[in-house]
C-alpha cells in the first residue's frame, strides 16, 4: 500500500506542477492564437483554394499559413506573457522555430492519413477539413511540451 501511496503522491505532484498557472496562460494565448490561425487556415483552404480541393498542396499551404502567421503571434505572446522570458529573442527564437516545425510536421503528418482512414467514405474536402482539425489538437499538445521544456526552459522569470 505504501508503494501505491507514494506513486499516487508523485503523480499528483507531477500533475500540479505540469498543469500550473503557466499551463493556463498557455491555453489562454492558444485560444487567441487558434482563433486567428484557424480563420487563416480555413479561409485559405475553402475560399482561396476552392478550386484546388483535390490537390494535397492546398491542405499543406493552408495549414502552413496558419502556423507561420500564428507562430509569430504565439512566440511573442508566450515569451512575454506565458513564460515571462527575459532571455534575448535570438537565444530562444531558433529553439522556437525547431519546436514549431517539428510539432507541425508530426501533428499534420499523423492527422492527414488518420483522417483519410477514419473518414474514408467522406469527400476529399471533408477529409482534409477533419485532418486540419485533428492536426490542430495534436499540435497544441506537442507545442506546449516543447515550449515549456525546450524553448523557454530555464529562461522564465520567477513570480
Amino acid at each position: 500500500m505504501n508503494e501505491k501511496s507514494s506513486l499516487s503522491q508523485r503523480l499528483k505532484a507531477f500533475c500540479l506542477k505540469f498543469f500550473d498557472k503557466t499551463f493556463w496562460k498557455f491555453i489562454l494565448v492558444g485560444i487567441a492564437n487558434t482563433l486567428f490561425g484557424t480563420g487563416v487556415m480555413f479561409l485559405m483552404y475553402n475560399l482561396a483554394f476552392k478550386n484546388y480541393h483535390d490537390s494535397s498542396w492546398a491542405y499543406w499551404v493552408s495549414s502552413a499559413a496558419n502556423y507561420v502567421l500564428g507562430s509569430i503571434l504565439s512566440y511573442f505572446l508566450n515569451k512575454t506573457f506565458t513564460f515571462k522570458s527575459k532571455t534575448n529573442t535570438g537565444k530562444t527564437m531558433w529553439r522556437f522555430v525547431i519546436n514549431i516545425s517539428a510539432c507541425y510536421l508530426i501533428a499534420y503528418g499523423v492527422a492527414k492519413p488518420l483522417a483519410a482512414l477514419i473518414f474514408s467514405n467522406a469527400s476529399a474536402t471533408m477529409q482534409a477539413n477533419m485532418a486540419m482539425l485533428a492536426g490542430m489538437c495534436f499540435f497544441v499538445a506537442l507545442n506546449y511540451v516543447g515550449q515549456r521544456f525546450f524553448v523557454f526552459k530555464g529562461t522564465q522569470e520567477e513570480e
